[in-house]
């Protein structure tokens, strides 16, 4: 049989040319890197232990009893957007109706992909907070937008949002806000007064404003407050989130938006055409998981704060610099004291030199230089795995 050959009628690559730029994931490129080498990924944001058990066992349930085995309705099943608006009143005093305001979701990554899909024409400007999560700069190219990032810059070992710098980027042209808070990768968590500041210009200019909150539970210190909840605020936002990352069942992609009916409508007007839906049996399984008691969350804070100082520790020990999370299940430290200075490459070398792997800061920039001696590190992982970790790279400096 002679070979496949693609067509040769037309010039034009496969692939979009707005998407061309993006190849591979860096986490897909990484946890490859990880399963070759045997290494410890600390790359991927994902825990090796699952979620608890009697909430594995609601969905097997559900499967089993015939729920959601079947197309679910297209909003989400009502049990669990009733466990979604319950949340948000229960968490931050947010009422929301379960059946116009909230709409489940293939993950949060499909419920950010639908609400830049939805928002956004050919032209419009999205203000994006830097570094930010891979799956912004593609939604927003898909939706034939542009971007205009504005940089969280290391202060007082954290990272810190100017301001001015957010002002000075808004033009006629700025049709959305996106933002991320907790924030993947730096770990910070925007404070009321910066949110004040986001909010008074999203006001100002009659922006529209799409909030990742996905990390709104893994707050060490301090607590997570809602951009919608901000007065004029609640009109214009649509507030993602997800099961994912708070109940450690990353596989199932179950997330969810609240936001008003008008909003609502639009973005589940694109969902529809992405997966229809998705993750029928568990969300029967989330809306249970969702009301479990405070001492849950308390539990899940602590262990995760415990685990983020094994890891911080032992990279400060190891030479590099730490940049302490407020939030989120990850830390960025800075390579340059270690001489140093391309996070790429580093990260790329680091499963030869001591089986480790983490993800470089810079793929989340545009401003490449910002973030080139920048590097993630996942510390959602049992204690046991984090001190070899530490143990590992505590080589560099031998």
């Amino acid at each position: 049989m002679a070979p496949m050959t693609a067509p040769e009628s037309s010039k034009r690559p496969f692939l979009n040319r707005g998407l061309a730029s993006f190849g591979t994931t860096i986490f897909a490129e990484m946890s490859a890197l990880a399963a070759r080498t045997g290494s410890i990924n600390l790359g991927q944001g994902f825990p090796d232990t699952d979620g608890p058990a009697h909430i594995a066992e609601a969905a097997a349930r559900a499967v089993l009893t015939g729920l959601g085995n079947q197309y679910p309705p297209g909003a989400g099943v009502p049990e669990l957007r009733g466990a979604i608006a319950a949340h948000q009143q229960r968490f931050y005093g947010l009422s929301y109706d379960p059946d116009t305001e909230v709409l489940v979701t293939a993950g949060a990554t499909e419920a950010i992909a639908a609400a830049l899909l939805a928002l956004l024409e050919p032209g419009d400007e999205v203000i994006a907070l830097e570094p930010f999560y891979d799956s912004y700069a593609a939604c927003i190219a898909m939706a034939g937008a542009v971007r205009v990032p504005v940089t969280l810059r290391p202060h007082a070992g954290a990272f810190a949002l100017d301001p001015d710098e957010l002002r000075a980027a808004v033009t006629p042209r700025t049709r959305l806000l996106l933002l991320n808070t907790p924030h993947n990768p730096t770990g910070t968590v925007l404070t009321p007064a910066e949110l004040a500041a986001v909010a008074e210009l999203a006001v100002e200019h009659d922006l529209l404003v799409v909030t990742d909150e996905v990390y709104e539970h893994l707050v060490f210190e301090g607590a997570h407050t809602p951009l919608a909840g901000f007065p004029g605020m609640r009109e214009r936002t649509v507030t993602i989130s997800s099961a994912g990352k708070t109940f450690s069942f990353t596989g199932w992609k179950v997330g969810w938006l609240t936001a008003p009916p008008e909003l609502t409508a639009a973005v589940r007007s694109v969902k529809q055409f992405l997966t229809y839906v998705s993750s029928g049996p568990f969300q029967y399984a989330i809306a249970e998981a969702l009301a479990l008691p405070d001492s849950f969350y308390e539990t899940f804070r602590a262990d995760l704060a415990a685990q983020r100082n094994i890891l911080g520790d032992g990279l400060a020990a190891a030479g590099f610099e730490v940049y302490r999370p407020q939030g989120t299940y990850f830390i960025t430290t800075d390579i340059a004291p270690l001489g140093e200075h391309d996070g790429l490459a580093f990260c790329r070398a680091l499963p030869e030199r001591c089986g480790v792997v983490a993800i470089p800061n810079q793929v989340f920039y545009d401003d490449k230089a910002a973030g080139a001696t920048q590097v993630r590190w996942a510390f959602c992982k049992r204690p046991a795995v984090l001190h070899e970790a530490v143990e590992r790279l505590g080589r560099l400096t031998r």
